[in-house]
């Protein structure tokens, strides 16, 4: 649940799409409580796909109006990036939030950004997003920061290797796909 934010001069992005080709979702965090529903989200993914699935923002990233909300969006491979902002937020700041996103995934993935490399690390990709903006506040926006911090090695002191009670998300997440697979299979 986001925090309300009092402070009008601080930038607050509303939501952190990544989409499909096809506009299905593959990883979205909001921050705003009007978008709390599944349906409402579902509903809005759909809205913002349509009207930019369209265009060509291959090359340099696209910003549009839409909804009254400031949409900065880029597509990477067979992937979509979005991030948007309310109608007064600064357009440059939602682009540097947005640079940050792809650009730390690019570096996570080892350049090969594309869907099924993106659902086999789902995990670095959910901490990058969590990296950069907490509660629609902007955190980070050093895509090299941001890579580094969610591939922190877990080997230094009062890390999860040092205290093997604790489970990394990674490890966590490692379990949860091998117990889907094995119920799967049955």
């Amino acid at each position: 649940m986001a925090a309300e934010i009092v402070d009008p001069t601080i930038p607050v992005v509303k939501n952190m799409l990544l989409l499909d080709s096809e506009g299905k979702r593959i990883a979205v965090k909001y921050f705003t409580p009007e978008m709390y529903s599944v349906t409402a989200q579902a509903n809005y993914e759909k809205s913002v796909f349509a009207k930019t699935s369209r265009t060509n923002a291959r090359g340099e990233a696209e910003i549009i109006m839409f909804d009254d909300v400031v949409v900065v969006y880029k597509f990477l491979g067979d992937l979509m990036f979005y991030v948007t902002g309310d109608q007064d937020e600064n357009e440059v700041v939602l682009y540097s939030v947005l640079q940050a996103f792809y650009e730390s995934i690019n570096m996570l993935l080892r350049n090969a950004v594309e869907k099924k490399t993106v659902l086999e690390n789902l995990d670095l990709v959910l901490l990058a997003m969590d990296e950069i903006v907490d509660g629609g506040l902007i955190l980070e926006t050093d895509a090299g920061v941001v890579a580094t911090r969610v591939t922190m090695r877990q080997d230094g002191e009062g890390s999860p290797m040092s205290n093997p009670g604790l489970v990394t998300l990674s490890q966590a997440f490692g379990s949860i796909k091998e117990q889907v697979a094995r119920s799967l299979l049955k």
